[in-house]
């Protein structure tokens, strides 16, 4: 938790209790949930641009928010070309990810994330390192904070097997996707080493449901990432992950899968 969230979260406790409202009362005329605005409140929530806009709006105090929010430091560790995704999964309804280069984020045990970010090059500090695990592991959050929210991963085999960090690491992983897999908002899906129908020939691929139900989609590159936002690109993603999910293994034999692997280890 940031000083700047927290600083933030108070100017707007202050400013809504000046204008006379309830958090309950607030929530409806803002348009976003009790819940939401309680985290906000108390530093554990980043303001999306469209929330600062219209809370200053309702509070009669845009300046004020606007200038607040000029020093939010949230999200250290996260990458700057990550950021506007980050808030864009806070507030999803729906959440689907395909991964073919490593353990999605949002599963990652502190193991692995370490084994990630020891490995990055150029290398980073210790202190650089424990930003991006302490940013990767509030992100997680998201997984019990959210249980309306539906989250589907279809993750390569590939990935398990790999071995990155070495043993121990590949343990805390098949422990922590067994785990996570049985929350009842999410669903992980494995797809198989040897698939000859196999439509992830195009890379990893994230897919948003935004609280007015449209749909947002996000690749990442080398230091680089790409929100698309078109409609047809958009329907060309939510096909292709359709199909993916069609050719992964269910969630009951991905667990089973997974268990075999834990124990060969």
């Amino acid at each position: 938790m940031s000083d700047g969230l927290k600083t933030f979260g108070a100017v707007h406790k202050a400013l809504r209790e000046e204008a006379g409202f309830t958090q309950e009362a607030y929530a409806e005329v803002v348009g976003y949930s009790v819940h939401a605005i309680a985290k906000l409140e108390q530093g554990r929530r980043f303001p999306q641009p469209r929330f600062i806009e219209r809370a200053g709006e309702v509070l009669e105090a845009p300046r004020v928010l606007r200038a607040a929010a000029r020093n939010l430091a949230r999200k250290q560790g996260l990458a700057s070309w990550f950021q506007q995704w980050a808030g864009i999964e806070e507030e999803a309804i729906s959440l689907y990810a395909y991964e073919c280069r490593a353990i999605p984020g949002l599963l990652q045990p502190e193991a692995y994330i370490r084994a990630i970010f020891e490995r990055r090059l150029p290398p980073l500090t210790e202190e650089q390192i424990e930003r991006q695990v302490e940013a990767r592991l509030e992100r997680q959050r998201l997984l019990t904070e959210r249980p309306n929210t539906a989250f589907s991963f279809v993750v390569e085999q590939a990935l398990v097997e790999r071995g990155v960090g070495g043993t121990q690491v590949t343990q805390s992983v098949i422990d922590h996707l067994l785990q996570t897999g049985r929350l009842r908002n999410v669903e992980i899906q494995i797809m198989p080493l040897r698939q000859a129908d196999h439509v992830g020939v195009d890379g990893q691929m994230y897919l948003a449901e935004t609280p007015d139900h449209q749909w947002i989609g996000y690749t990442e590159g080398q230091q680089s990432s790409v929100l698309i936002t078109q409609l047809e690109d958009v329907s060309a993603m939510l096909q292709r992950y359709g199909k993916l999910r069609q050719q992964a293994l269910g969630r009951e034999a991905s667990m089973s899968l997974l268990e075999q692997m834990r124990g060969a280890l």
